[in-house]
């Protein structure tokens, strides 16, 4: 009964992080508050915070003996989910526009977009040519490289499918902005898994010379 209650307000959670943030929300608030709006991606990130710090304190407090706990030869798993979800989420930083993310270039210009480039273009180079939602990719792999419990699978496995969701709705936004050149762009470079880009090496290594 716990870890159902535990999927619910991770579930309840989700749900509201996402539809703060649709388009139909964020567009309505734009026009009734067109002066005030500007201050509302600070507000969302930090209501998001406040509202997860008791959804964390509750996930805590259920910790139980591991079900997973890594050991031996099998402690390798975490460390390489460590490090690809830390070079993921490293590369993704330097090519999002954290001031835009956190909210302070709005505040000071108002200027927003769906994609969190400085100037609003899409960007599709560096580790967005490898996968489209780096962040996403990122926040999968480093919730499971840990000792697992029930509490911890039914935790990630909730955010795991957040992050699919969420990548979802915010392609729906990045197509309605780029058109065509976003449809060509998921067509060359997987979601959140590198596919793609390790299919493009392997033919490229197998590429018979001349």
């Amino acid at each position: 009964m716990q870890y159902a209650l535990l999927a619910i307000i991770w579930i309840c959670w989700c749900t509201l992080h996402s539809a703060l943030i649709s388009l139909s929300v964020t567009e309505r608030l734009r026009k009734r508050y067109p002066g005030g709006f500007r201050c509302y991606r600070i507000l969302y990130n930090l209501a998001s915070v406040l509202t997860l710090l008791p959804v964390l304190f509750y996930s805590y407090s259920l910790r139980g003996e591991p079900i997973i706990a890594w050991q031996g030869p099998w402690r390798i798993v975490p460390i390489l989910l460590a490090v690809a979800a830390l070079f993921f989420l490293v590369a993704g930083a330097q090519r999002y526009d954290l001031r835009q993310f956190l909210g302070l270039r709005q505040l000071a210009d108002e200027k927003a977009c769906s994609v969190l480039t400085d100037d609003c273009t899409l960007d599709t180079g560096g580790v967005l040519s490898v996968v489209r939602h780096p962040w996403y990719s990122g926040g999968i792999l480093v919730v499971w490289a840990r000792p697992l419990d029930r509490a911890a699978i039914v935790t990630n496995l909730v955010i795991s499918g957040y992050f699919v969701v969420g990548a979802v709705l915010e392609e729906r936004k990045l197509k309605l902005q780029f058109g065509r050149q976003y449809a060509d762009y998921q067509q060359r470079v997987s979601m959140l898994l590198p596919i793609n880009w390790a299919r493009g090496l392997l033919f490229r290594k197998n590429r018979p010379r001349r």
